[in-house]
């Protein structure tokens, strides 16, 4: 694999819940623990050729989830404009903790 896909983070930080418990593991040990593949396959006892397999195919399967739903580029850029609210109003402080705590 060669440079990580850091969307596929936030793609299992959206999508996550929908993977299988393994699948999900994998991810989750790759893009949030930033272990090597090596380290993976060490701890659950399979390939590293395993790893890699499965991160792809889990990856690409995220991916599909962000095609037919949206949510995640959604919720990116609610986000960012979050990020940019100068708007002290009730409405406006409200707004953004909602987008901050989702």
């Amino acid at each position: 694999m060669s440079e990580k896909d850091l969307f596929v983070g936030a793609l299992n930080d959206v999508y996550g819940e929908f993977l299988g418990g393994k699948q999900k593991r994998l991810i989750s040990a790759y893009y949030d623990e930033d272990l090597s593949l090596a380290e993976i396959s060490e701890l659950e006892g399979i390939t590293r050729q395993a790893v890699l397999d499965s991160i792809k195919r889990t990856s690409e399967k995220l991916y599909l989830f962000e095609e037919k739903c949206g949510y995640c580029k959604k919720f990116l850029a609610m986000k960012e404009l979050s990020d940019k609210l100068e708007d002290k109003s009730e409405t406006a402080v409200k707004l953004k903790e909602i987008i901050d705590n989702l």
